[in-house]
């Protein structure tokens, strides 16, 4: 399980990340130009990677609100950004799971890693501009996914597998 930052440096875990076994079969399918088997093939590819997307929305919730007021919406910007790609063309096919901070506002596309922690987030006192503070990171990816890799590489390779064996 490799992992790598988006462009904005927001978390993003890939299951399988230029593999042998999963390039291969990317590129059967182009060859055979089968529309049924490639759409079955990213869905089974997204089913085997689907239970990181709960998990890590769930761990947004569990980020503490500081504060009488509340949540300021943060954390539902942060669900609604983990997307889960399935990449099945080209040489690098994967399944990844990340908050690449694209559905993020302007201006915030560099809070999912701030949050994390992998990169430091400074801001203005609320009410007074003249006064920063620097924000504490509240680690909620990486302690998420990494205990769930195993499941997840070995759930993908069992589609890769049984794709193979269909086309073969």
């Amino acid at each position: 399980m490799a992992q790598r930052k988006s462009r904005a440096g927001a978390p993003n875990i890939q299951l399988l990340h230029t593999g042998a076994d999963l390039r291969q079969v990317s590129k059967e399918l182009r060859r055979m130009n089968d529309k049924e088997i490639t759409k079955r093939f990213r869905k089974e590819l997204r089913a085997a990677a689907a239970p990181f997307v709960p998990a890590v929305r769930a761990a947004i919730d569990d980020i503490p609100v500081k504060g009488t007021s509340g949540s300021t919406g943060l954390r539902k910007r942060l669900k609604k950004d983990t997307k889960l790609p399935v990449r099945t063309v080209g040489k690098n096919a994967s399944v990844s799971i990340g908050l690449p901070g694209a559905g993020m506002p302007s201006g915030q596309r560099a809070l999912p890693a701030a949050m994390e922690g992998t990169k430091k987030w400074r801001h203005p006192v609320f009410g007074d501009t003249d006064v920063w503070v620097q924000q504490e990171p509240h680690p909620y990816f990486y302690r998420t996914v990494r205990p769930m890799g195993v499941a997840a590489k070995a759930a993908v390779n069992r589609v890769v597998n049984q794709i193979t064996r269909d086309i073969t």
